[in-house]
């Protein structure tokens, strides 16, 4: 077992003495070990290499900026004109990292979806040799690509079918667009029967739609959070979460990564110390995790959250952005996958841009709470209303899911995805690559280090049709560069082989088999 394992077995059982029966201690724990794959730290050469690329893409980019300033070459800064005497708007560090090294080692493709992003789709680049800046020079193709960099966990992103024609439908009786806040003329009988049944979906007492999924975060966080109160959040949270705690004027303090140790102390000590200076009792302490981290791919650690939550009074909030819908047996996110109540955790949010091919977003809990939001939530207050086809693309991909259209082809889907996503990663995991994350994440972090690798390797499957995202700093740390898949219920098992066919041939071109685990070459049962 790794260290990271250990940690986490360690503060779930500390925890869970006091937030479960005794019966259910070890099999928690069981879970825990299952559930969390092998972490391989990035090796020290390979970091003490990707430091030193840095450091010479930085002393290269000082001195094309000095040859700039001295007459050769076009400058690439971004500046305001005729602001002569004033304070630069935009940052110097940042500005300097974007033109001299973010452009050149991961923008080097211009690319447009020309039509319906399914799960193999038309693209028309542009390559360009000037950092992706002057593309009408560059030279146009048009490739048809297999789709693994969208997060149509389910399928639901289509233009035909059920959710389709009813989508139909209600354009011809509601029209587009609301124009108004929820407040005011922009509330329909959709939308509240929408709210009826993500609560009924998620098995909690009601639930608030948001028409943007960024804002469900960072406009209601503020609404529960002030000064005086606490937030403990984990270190790899969403940016939007971020910003909701930063907005709320709260205290934050952020715990290692679905580390229970870590948050358990942290927890433990804010209790004892109190507030600073003063060192009252904290107004409220709320723990604030993702279901499935989305640069990561691991699944929170819900029973170690739980058990805590429990023993310390706090409250707890789960952003299941890349779970609902995706991990669990009948797609009801985190606390399916684990068997936990619902109603333990007392903020359930997740959104609708992902498994159910809609956008915005839900918050979902307690009658009095859903009702406080209501009367208090800025986005809920001040931005138009979701509009009526959306909120009928949810409603009908929930029906499908839960098995209210006469179907059993939700359930088809959510099986299809978990069998898609064992096997892709097994897969990758056999042919020698690093894998982050947990077995049924379908979110397949793929580790290559190096950032001009990332550029290579994407480039390189994208020319052979197999189309994905790479991720650099400052997304990630300096030294994890990587390209991350993400699986779809749509992704047939000959997609999945031409791809892994593909990811074979290019990584082993630009030598990204770093796993030093070795596997069974045994076949591999989808």
């Amino acid at each position: 077992m790794t260290n990271q394992v250990k940690l986490e077995v360690n503060g779930l059982h500390s925890s869970l003495k006091n937030g479960f029966k005794n019966h259910e201690i070890k099999r928690e724990i069981k879970r825990v070990r299952e559930i969390n794959e092998e972490f391989e730290e990035t090796p020290l050469i390979i970091a003490l290499t990707v430091y030193f690329c840095y450091v010479v893409l930085t002393i290269f980019g000082h001195i094309r900026d000095f040859v700039r300033k001295l007459g050769f070459g076009k400058s690439s800064e971004v500046k305001e004109q005729n602001r002569d005497g004033y304070a630069k708007l935009y940052g110097s560090f940042e500005s300097f990292y974007t033109r001299n090294i973010y452009k050149r080692i991961v923008q080097g493709w211009n690319m447009f979806v020309c039509g319906v992003p399914d799960v193999v789709f038309k693209l028309r680049i542009k390559i360009s040799s000037e950092f992706h800046q002057n593309a009408r020079f560059g030279t146009e193709k048009n490739i048809e690509a297999i789709n693994l960099g969208s997060y149509n966990y389910l399928g639901f992103a289509e233009n035909s079918g059920k959710c389709a024609d009813s989508v139909e439908k209600v354009i011809l009786k509601y029209g587009t667009g609301i124009c108004s806040t929820r407040h005011e003329l922009g509330c329909l009988d959709i939308h509240r029967k929408l709210e009826t049944m993500v609560a009924d979906f998620l098995g909690v007492e009601d639930s608030i739609i948001i028409g943007m999924g960024f804002a469900t975060n960072s406009t209601n966080i503020p609404t529960l959070m002030s000064k005086g109160c606490l937030i403990l959040s984990d270190e790899l949270n969403h940016a939007s979460l971020v910003l909701g705690c930063r907005l709320s004027g709260a205290k934050i303090k952020v715990y290692k990564h679905n580390d229970m140790k870590d948050l358990e102390e942290k927890v433990r000590a804010a209790i004892i110390e109190g507030q600073p200076i003063s060192h009252k009792p904290w107004k409220k302490i709320l723990i604030i995790a993702e279901g499935v981290y989305s640069m990561e791919g691991t699944v929170v650690n819900l029973p170690g959250l739980i058990a805590i939550k429990k023993k310390y009074k706090c409250y707890l909030y789960v952003d299941e952005a890349h779970s609902i819908g995706a991990i669990g047996s009948t797609g009801r996110g985190v606390t399916d996958y684990f068997g936990c109540n619902p109603r333990d955790v007392d903020l359930l949010m997740g959104t609708f841009t992902k498994s159910f091919g809609a956008s915005g977003g839900y918050i979902a809990g307690s009658k009095s709470l859903i009702n406080h939001l209501r009367k208090h939530s800025h986005s809920f207050s001040y931005a138009t209303s979701m509009s009526a086809p959306v909120a009928q693309q949810i409603i009908m991909t929930l029906k499908i899911i839960m098995g209210k259209d006469g179907s059993n082809e939700g359930v088809l889907r959510v099986r299809q995805l978990e069998r898609n996503t064992r096997y892709f990663r097994r897969k990758l995991k056999q042919k020698g690559f690093i894998i982050y994350g947990n077995e049924d994440s379908p979110v397949v972090p793929l580790m290559l280090y190096f950032p001009s690798k990332v550029t290579e390797f994407i480039q390189g499957l994208l020319m052979q049709g197999v189309a994905t995202v790479g991720v650099c700093y400052p997304a990630t740390t300096v030294v994890t560069s990587r390209a991350r898949f993400c699986i779809s219920a749509a992704h047939t098992k000959e997609m999945l082989d031409k791809a892994l066919t593909v990811i074979e041939t290019v990584g082993s071109r630009i030598m990204a088999n770093y796993s030093k685990i070795e596997r069974s070459q045994a076949e591999i049962i989808y």
